[in-house]
């Protein structure tokens, strides 16, 4: 099959906004991101359930996301650990959304 430029051009418009937007972009939404991989062990509020209450932390953003990004040998696992397939301006994200809870 041959493509014409006319049949080109309009793929290669219309392609245009995927690769405009910055695909991590689409998820940088703390709250989206805390309900995927946080809620379960603090609950949908951070009122806490298998994991620690988070609403009202005295905890700063720069704390949460370093816990996030580096993990704490301190801590309970998981977050030993960094939290896995989170990048540093998601954990931002989820620590400033974390300390919006109240």
């Amino acid at each position: 099959m041959r493509f014409n430029k006319l049949q080109i051009s309009i793929v290669a418009l219309v392609m245009l906004p995927c690769f405009s937007v910055p695909p991590r972009a689409l998820a940088d939404d703390g709250g989206a991101i805390y309900k995927a991989k946080c809620a379960a062990c603090h609950g949908a509020e951070g009122q806490g359930k298998v994991g620690p209450v988070l609403k009202g932390t005295s905890l700063s953003a720069d704390q949460i996301a370093d816990v996030l990004t580096k993990g704490n040998d301190a801590k309970k696992a998981p977050h030993k650990k960094p939290v896995n397939g989170l990048s540093a301006d998601d954990a931002k994200a989820v620590a400033d959304y974390v300390k919006s809870l109240k």
